[in-house]
C-alpha cells in the first residue's frame, strides 16, 4: 500500500460484524451487524449503557476476540479470521491498550512496566532505555521511573499505563473507561493528555459511559442492544 492509499484507507473498517456468545443452548447476540469506519487521527468515544455491546466492540477492535460473522479490516488487512499467534503479534505491535484498572505489574518500577512491550518485541537494551525515558517524559513522569505503582497516585499510574500503551508506537490507542478509577481532577488531566496525543497524530478510541468524558472526544458513537444507533460530533458542554 502506497502513502496515498494508506491515508485514504480507514484505519478501522467493520462490515456487518456480529458476535454471538453461546452457553449450552443459550445464545446471546452481543453485536448485531456493526458497520463502522474510523480514520487515522480520529478521536472517538464509544458510549452506551451496560449491555449495549461497547465492551464487546472494544475487544474485537483490540483483537482480544474475533467476530462470529462479518469482516474487520485494520489498515486494510482483514484480521477477523487470523489465528491467535498472529492476533497476539498485532496486539503487541499495532494496538495500545489503556484500562480502567491500569493493569500495571506491582512488583516492578514504572520504568520497567513501560519497558515490557519493548522486551517482548526484542528491542535492544539501549533503544529500550531511550524509548522509555522519552515516553515517561512525554506523560510528565520523567522523575517517577524508579517508583513502583504502589508509590504512585491513581493519575500517575494511568500515565504510566498510557506510556506503556505507546511503547510500540501503535496505529491505534484503545482506552476502556480510562478515568473510571480516578477523581475528577485526575480524570480531567488524563483526558487532557489524550487530547495532546490526538493533536500529535494519535488515533484514539475511548469506551466510556461518562457523558462528560465523551464530550471531550471529537466523535461520539452511541450503542444500544448491540447496534450503533447514533454517530455524531459531541454535544456542547
Amino acid at each position: 500500500m502506497n502513502a496515498r492509499e494508506e491515508r485514504e484507507t480507514p484505519l478501522i473498517r467493520l462490515r456487518d460484524v456480529r458476535k454471538v456468545y453461546r452457553s449450552g443452548r443459550i445464545e446471546v447476540e452481543a453485536l448485531r451487524g456493526i458497520d463502522l469506519d474510523v480514520r487515522r487521527r480520529e478521536f472517538a468515544a464509544v458510549v452506551g449503557p451496560s449491555g449495549s455491546g461497547k465492551s464487546t466492540l472494544m475487544n474485537l477492535l483490540g483483537c482480544l476476540d474475533t467476530p462470529t460473522a462479518g469482516s474487520y479490516e485494520l489498515s486494510g488487512e482483514n484480521v477477523a479470521g487470523l489465528d491467535r499467534r498472529r492476533l497476539a503479534r498485532i496486539r503487541n505491535r499495532r494496538i495500545g491498550f489503556v484500562f480502567q484498572s491500569f493493569n500495571l505489574l506491582p512488583a516492578i518500577t514504572a520504568f520497567e512496566n513501560v519497558e515490557m512491550p519493548l522486551l517482548f518485541s526484542g528491542t535492544g537494551r539501549t533503544a529500550r532505555r531511550r524509548r522509555v525515558e522519552q515516553l515517561l517524559e512525554r506523560v510528565g513522569l520523567a522523575d517517577r521511573g524508579h517508583h513502583r505503582p504502589t508509590e504512585l497516585s491513581g493519575g500517575q499510574m494511568q500515565r504510566v499505563a498510557i506510556a506503556r500503551a505507546l511503547a510500540m508506537d501503535p496505529d491505534l490507542l484503545l482506552a476502556d473507561e480510562p478515568t473510571g478509577n480516578l477523581d475528577t481532577r485526575s480524570g480531567s488531566d488524563i483526558m487532557g493528555l489524550f487530547e495532546e496525543l490526538w493533536e500529535q497524530g494519535a488515533t484514539i478510541v475511548v469506551v466510556t459511559h461518562d457523558p462528560a468524558l465523551a464530550r471531550r472526544c471529537r466523535r461520539v458513537i452511541e450503542m444500544r442492544d448491540g447496534r450503533i444507533i447514533a454517530d455524531r460530533a459531541p454535544a456542547a458542554a
